[in-house]
């Protein structure tokens, strides 16, 4: 039974910072592509930050320069270290696994996700 549990979410004022994590249970993480998604209300899921069994790493635009995707493989534990927040950051953010190798971006890559956490950016 694979698990994806995320926290560290919350709300925050615009240029601030906050830390996700996600703990992985019952599933192969070492060699696993990991990655964080955002849902905004109304808006599509986007990949955020994608993370590959190589350490290899992938950033949607957006983000680039202000988030890090992170993972400990003894500890289970995928991170996404967000600073200089703005609003348009705000939204559910999601942990997901793939069998994959590379990273990926793409939703269809995953075949396990995290219930979700909030996080909104206020101006």
């Amino acid at each position: 039974q694979v698990q994806l549990v995320e926290s560290g979410g919350g709300s925050v004022q615009s240029g601030g910072s906050l830390r996700l994590s996600c703990a992985v249970f019952g599933y192969t993480y070492s060699w696993s592509c990991m990655a964080w998604f955002r849902q905004a209300p109304g808006k599509e899921r986007e990949g955020v930050a994608a993370i590959g069994g190589d350490k290899g790493v992938r950033y949607t635009d957006s983000v680039k320069g202000r988030f890090t995707i992170s993972k400990d493989n003894r500890k289970k534990t995928l991170w996404l270290q967000m600073d200089s927040l703005k609003p348009e950051d705000t939204a559910i953010y999601y942990c997901a696994a793939s069998g994959r190798w590379f990273a990926s971006l793409l939703p269809g890559d995953y075949a396990y996700w995290g219930q979700g956490t909030q996080v909104t950016v206020s101006s």
